[in-house]
């Protein structure tokens, strides 16, 4: 059972935590020895895993551009080689990269690690862990947590060697491999102008590495050096300030396309020609687009909170089936993979964050392969004479879109919360001109009719934390107040829950 000091560093299937001082009230607590320690565990639980020796093992070691990456990714290192495993650190790197460590021809090491706390503040960081059959589960990190905390491993007599591998470089050349390969031509992108946003996290590589071999003007890119201190922006495709600098950085420079990463470049999103955003809903219907005229009639696994619109245009003028799950990018993939094991084929799983996954691609979220999709699209598009947005342009989208994240102040947030919805069903089943939907995976959504909101909503439970997020989507100038008058009303009977945002 883990004590409370690790309980905290557990987040879901990653580990996180404060890696250095600088925000009032956070104290650290993933010191390089806790680090350490971890990495160790990781060791011991990858030998029972795999039934190889320590001695036998290979794992990557990488790093997004944080400001701890440097001191956290030498201890990880360090904790490994004393076991006697051989470690190849990667250094700067991305996490869908660290993940082809374990099946890229010619490498396939045994595990690795990848050393990031994807968009949060510069003072955080943390550790992901790969096999060759993905990232790792909730209850293996429990498992690896519990090991460290009762320090079961043991030193080698004889430590492990320490190799060093610019790994970015090979994934980036196997991403150019694959995107002349489908486009049948060396330079697919010659007359494009593609901007690359990588917010100094690792995403840098992508201009130099990916576009300009393919043939792409990649003028007017911008932050692409790594800086852990994040000075421009958030390294976040959801940011609205984020995404506002690519959009005036494709305006400026009359680009064709901009493509903004997260830190460690597992999610993205992307502007059109004229600036608008390919985002959220905008970028699930572009995958969507692309993989259901190569997969006629397949399944497309989405979160809970996509809009009517989107399903819309997946299922009547893509002929796709849209499959809403719940939210979570590791809960997405995993039921795509469910649903594949069924017989019923799903070649994405994509959330509204920007996580999107392909089968094609081992249903890695892979920020910068989806880019390449994207890519590729465009390139044989051209020879049509037409553009990448023209494949959205059919999708339905809200007049309005508002969350509200309510807290709960109670203990037991999850019964709470729970018996919230509950009684929220009830409620909307009384109420005029609203229906509950069926087969919903998490929490309630209702539809409202255009007398009664035109739109949506839906109330979930955070997945970690005592918080009740509320999305209301309307097709209607005003229609979310419409929807959220009615549900104040509701709340108002719950004194733990603080709906004063609404």
């Amino acid at each position: 059972m883990l004590n409370e000091t690790w309980k905290k560093l557990q987040n879901g299937s990653d580990i996180r935590g404060v890696a250095m001082e600088g925000v009032e009230g956070q104290p650290v607590n993933l010191t390089p020895e806790i680090a350490k320690q971890i990495a160790c565990s990781f060791g011991a639980w990858l030998s029972e895993r795999t039934g190889k020796l320590l001695s036998e093992l290979t794992v990557a070691v990488g790093n997004d551009s944080r400001l701890s990456a440097g001191e956290l990714n030498g201890a990880v290192t360090q904790g490994l080689s004393m076991l006697g495993i051989t470690v190849v650190d990667c250094g700067l790197c991305s996490t869908p990269a660290m993940f082809m460590t374990t099946v890229m021809e010619g490498y396939r090491y045994d595990g690795s690690v990848m050393l990031t706390a994807s968009h949060l503040p510069f003072n955080r960081n943390g550790l992901k862990f790969f096999t060759k059959d993905g990232g790792l589960e909730k209850s293996d990190i429990t498992a690896i947590l519990e090991l460290a905390q009762e320090k079961i491993y043991t030193k080698a007599g004889k430590p492990g060697a320490i190799k060093s591998l610019d790994f970015i470089q090979v994934y980036a050349a196997d991403l150019v491999r694959k995107i002349r390969n489908k486009t049948g031509e060396e330079r697919p992108l010659e007359g494009f102008r593609i901007l690359v946003d990588a917010g100094n996290g690792a995403g840098g590589f992508y201009a130099d590495q990916v576009l300009k071999p393919l043939g792409a003007c990649t003028e007017g890119s911008q932050f692409l050096n790594p800086d852990g201190s994040f000075p421009n922006h958030i390294p976040n495709p959801e940011d609205k300030t984020a995404m506002a600098s690519i959009q005036k950085a494709v305006l400026a420079f009359h680009a064709d396309l901009g493509i903004i990463f997260d830190t460690d470049v597992d999610r993205a999103g992307a502007v059109d020609r004229f600036g608008r955003e390919i985002n959220r809903n905008r970028i699930i219907a572009l995958i969507a687009a692309i993989a259901l005229e190569e997969h006629p009639g397949a399944t497309i696994v989405t979160d809970s909170i996509t809009s009517s619109g989107l399903k819309k245009f997946i299922e009547s003028e893509l002929g796709g089936v849209h499959h809403r799950f719940k939210r979570g990018y590791k809960n997405v993939i995993n039921e795509a993979i469910r649903l594949n094991r069924e017989g019923i084929f799903t070649p994405v799983a994509m959330e509204t964050s920007g996580h999107g996954a392909l089968k094609e691609n081992y249903f890695l979220d892979d920020g910068a392969y989806l880019i390449a999709k994207i890519l590729i699209k465009m390139a044989q598009l051209k020879k049509e004479g037409k553009t990448i947005d023209s494949l959205i342009e059919k999708l339905e989208e809200p007049a309005e879109a508002k969350e509200f994240r309510m807290a709960i102040s109670c203990s037991d947030f999850k019964t709470y919360g729970n018996s919230v919805i509950e009684k929220l069903e009830t409620f909307s089943q009384k109420q005029k001109g609203w229906s509950v939907e069926p087969n919903n995976y998490e929490g309630i959504r209702v539809t409202c009719d255009k007398d009664h909101g035109d739109g949506w909503f839906l109330l979930r439970l955070s997945l970690h934390d005592p918080l009740m997020p509320l999305n209301v989507e309307s097709n209607t100038p005003g229609g979310t107040k419409v929807i959220t008058d009615v549900l104040r009303g509701f709340f108002g009977d719950f004194a733990q829950l603080d709906s004063s945002s609404l």
